[in-house]
């Protein structure tokens, strides 16, 4: 071949090359996902209503659906109403061969779409829902990828309200568990079938803060569930969530147990101070009834007894139970003041009868003297005379021998048993006994409610 025909062939051989590098850097692969699904999607192709075949494409088998979320937030936990809000990405994936196509070389990853009801969706709801929205600012929140090998995944963002039963027994030491389900809706077990995502199907925020919980941990569990018209698919999420105490302790707790402290200050003064020890126990009954009010309707009227209702009784029983220690102290006070009164009556009494008798003796001495002179009475009684033997008994008792001391009986001495000072042995005894009384009570219903939580974890 002559020389110039060589250099010809081989301009040639290079514009043509030139040619092609050239068209294929002006592709333009967003056109290609165009007519990929203008292809695969188009009309009489594909049918949404239809689901797609089973595995391995045999139509008799159920379609599986794998589900994963991310758990973005729980906003708010409500004992009273017993519910939760949350917010979350939620996930669905499955094989539909219908969409499979080409990826020009592994260059298409995957195409994208926003509308779901071009292809076939899985009738999945939320069987505990309450209430729920999508997030549609700036633009919807829910997008669509197609695989090369007919993959779908799903995802979308939701904030839900769903309902959570609670046992407030142990109120507010307990722990509750709110579950999370996902149910097929109109698609049996034989059709569709819901199975959780290999390999952490649940992903939690890791800065996630609620204001008077902490959520300790989350199992995931199927929960298939049987009617009369089929078996369904159902996956569950139970959210293991711990109250936090320090805010009870501080709000309820404390403050308890100051208001009976308080009341115990009228036992320490006096039995005749009647307007401040009135006050003082009617200001911390109140203030008592007033509390517990306030936490009772933040809760449900439920038909079983709190933790926190036992507490609230027992502190609200020793605030009133220092008001009757007092009206006690003030009737034993006026029983001893009549009893008093009673006892200076009859030595008035004994007294004047005492002088009458010395009188009429006298009398009887100066009507016997004919010679009217006066009788002087002797300065000491003859051992016969009765007055004599009387005045000798009261002065035996008076002058007995003291007796030795005693550190029992020096004790007991502040426990008058006279009349007189029976109100302020009541005062006494309630200063020891009512503070020892509630540590006991402490003792127990820490001990016990505790222990019954240790129980159920």
């Amino acid at each position: 071949m002559a020389p110039g025909h060589v250099f010809w062939a081989i301009f040639y051989f290079a514009c043509l090359c030139s040619a092609s590098l050239a068209n294929n850097a002006k592709v333009n692969f967003r056109e290609k996902e165009k007519k990929i699904l203008d292809q695969i999607l188009g009309a009489g192709k594909y049918d949404a209503r239809i689901r797609p075949s089973g595995i391995n494409g045999t139509d008799d088998k159920a379609t599986q659906v794998f589900v994963n979320m991310f758990l973005r937030s729980i906003s708010k936990i409500d004992d009273y109403k017993m519910e939760y809000s949350v917010q979350l990405t939620f996930r669905e994936q499955w094989l539909d061969e219908r969409l499979k196509f080409d990826d020009i070389g592994g260059r298409l990853k995957y195409l994208t779409l926003t509308e779901a009801n071009r292809v076939w969706m899985p009738d999945l709801f939320f069987s505990n829902e309450k209430e729920g929205h999508f997030h549609n600012i700036i633009m919807p929140n829910v997008y669509i990828r197609i695989f090369p090998y007919g993959s779908v995944l799903y995802s979308i963002r939701i904030s839900l309200t769903l309902a959570c039963p609670m046992n407030l027994k142990l109120y507010p030491l307990d722990r509750q568990v709110c579950s999370l389900r996902m149910a097929s809706y109109g698609w049996t077990t034989a059709d569709l079938v819901f199975l959780w995502k290999e390999g952490d199907p649940v992903q939690v925020v890791k800065n996630l803060h609620l204001p008077r919980f902490t959520l300790e941990k989350f199992l995931t569990d199927y929960c298939n569930s049987k009617t009369n018209t089929g078996e369904y698919s159902c996956l569950k999420v139970d959210l293991l969530f711990k109250r936090e105490f320090s805010y009870y302790l501080i709000q309820i707790y404390i403050p308890c147990c100051m208001l009976v402290i308080v009341s115990w200050v009228s036992f320490w003064l006096d039995q005749g101070a009647v307007p401040a020890r009135v006050s003082l126990g009617v200001t911390t009954l109140l203030t008592m009834a007033t509390q517990t009010s306030g936490i009772n309707a933040s809760l449900p009227p439920v038909s079983y007894t709190k933790a926190i209702d036992v507490w609230t009784g027992v502190c609200l029983t020793f605030v009133f139970g220092a008001l009757l220690e007092f009206a006690l102290v003030n009737y034993a006070s006026r029983s001893a003041d009549r009893a008093a009164d009673m006892h200076r009556e009859n030595m008035k009494k004994k007294r004047r009868e005492m002088e009458q008798a010395s009188l009429d003796a006298a009398s009887d001495l100066l009507d016997t003297d004919s010679n009217a002179t006066f009788a002087m009475k002797p300065l000491v009684r003859h051992p016969g005379d009765p007055l004599a033997l009387e005045k000798l008994r009261q002065c035996e008792v008076h002058m007995q021998a003291p007796k030795r001391p005693n550190c029992c009986r020096s004790w007991l001495s502040k426990f008058p048993t006279r009349q007189c000072s029976r109100s302020k042995r009541i005062d006494v005894i309630s200063r020891i006994t009512f503070p020892l009384v509630f540590a006991l009570f402490n003792l127990v219903y820490w001990s016990t409610y505790l222990f019954r939580e240790e129980e159920e974890d």
